[in-house]
């Protein structure tokens, strides 16, 4: 890419798509193209296909998807599957039609079957069943990625497919309802210091292993990514290694200096024994990680005390 090209950043206002923007920026690259949702509704056609004839963008970060947790995926299946769907299908047919020299597509690790051996590798695809209550969001990202392959297949268009291990930083979701893990129990640890509880709950017995990766190195994967791979093959990306949810908990406890106890309630779920990546493919082309865990979750506990963000919450 050319620090004069026109970088299209698609959900330039979620955690990825923010964080690939200031990659960018610190990159050097001041052509940039956002538009909100309400500004521009990827999930029309028409608009998706005025606005690419208009902005003619020469790149594409496709990081836009509707999201959520457990519960979400779950309770709005139909939303799900159709939000992104379209999403995704405007943007890469149009990407196509207006000649865009590069797609990057974004997906998720919950694309591998449930019962897939561990590490997860890229080969799994389509190996087994899913998840079933996610089942509509992984087909959706199952969908794209098979969309890219094909457009380069049938079109020869350079567009490329990445899947991001669990993650964390900048503009993640606190809301205790349907956050995901690590930000549920920064925000759990900081509440119950402030409010001097005695003891923090933390669901399951806490021996599920995650692999978390700050939303940073996602980002700087990305960048690498685009500059340095073309091929139809889609690439994990992650950190290589994970943890159990009671150390994760342990190291949030220290993190954010709570003297009390930690209960694991095992009455509740566990959910997947093991998520781990494997990352021997974006390795091999030569990217790796540069964030380790505690750093990163102390770095983002840091900011948002100094942004007061757990107060504006209360």
């Amino acid at each position: 890419m050319n620090k004069s090209d026109r970088i299209y950043v698609a959900g330039h206002r979620g955690m990825v798509g923010s964080a690939i923007v200031r990659k960018l920026e610190r990159e050097g690259y001041q052509n940039i193209i956002v538009k909100t949702s309400v500004e521009l509704d990827l999930r029309d056609q028409s608009k998706v296909e005025e606005f690419f004839t208009k902005e003619n963008p020469a790149y594409v970060f496709l990081a836009a998807a509707k999201v959520g947790g457990i519960h979400a995926n779950n309770s709005y299946r139909g939303e799900f599957i159709y939000d992104n769907m379209m999403i995704q299908n405007n943007v890469i047919h149009h990407a196509y039609k207006s000649g865009v020299k590069k797609l990057l597509f974004l997906g998720s690790s919950c694309i591998y079957p449930k019962l897939a051996p561990q590490p997860l590798n890229e080969s799994s695809l389509l190996s087994d069943f899913l998840e079933p209550t996610n089942e509509p969001y992984a087909i959706a990202k199952i969908a794209g990625i098979k969309m890219c392959e094909a457009y380069r297949h049938q079109y020869g268009c350079d567009f490329i497919s990445a899947m991001p291990t669990n993650l964390y930083g900048p503009n993640d979701n606190y809301d205790l309802n349907n956050s995901h893990v690590l930000p549920a129990l920064l925000r759990k640890f900081h509440e119950a210091k402030v409010n001097e509880d005695n003891q923090v709950v933390v669901w399951g017995t806490g021996s599920p292993k995650r692999e978390f990766l700050h939303v940073a190195d996602l980002a700087d994967a990305c960048f690498f990514l685009m500059e340095n791979y073309s091929g139809s093959d889609f690439v994990n990306v992650g950190s290589g290694k994970d943890l159990s949810i009671k150390e994760l908990a342990l190291m949030i406890k220290e993190i954010v200096g709570f003297e009390g106890s930690v209960v694991f309630d095992t009455s509740k779920p566990d959910g997947t024994p093991r998520k781990l990546m494997d990352v021997g493919r974006i390795n091999g082309l030569g990217w790796k990680y540069k964030i380790e865990l505690e750093d990163g979750i102390r770095s983002v506990y840091n900011e948002l005390i100094e942004a007061d963000y757990f107060g504006q919450l209360v």
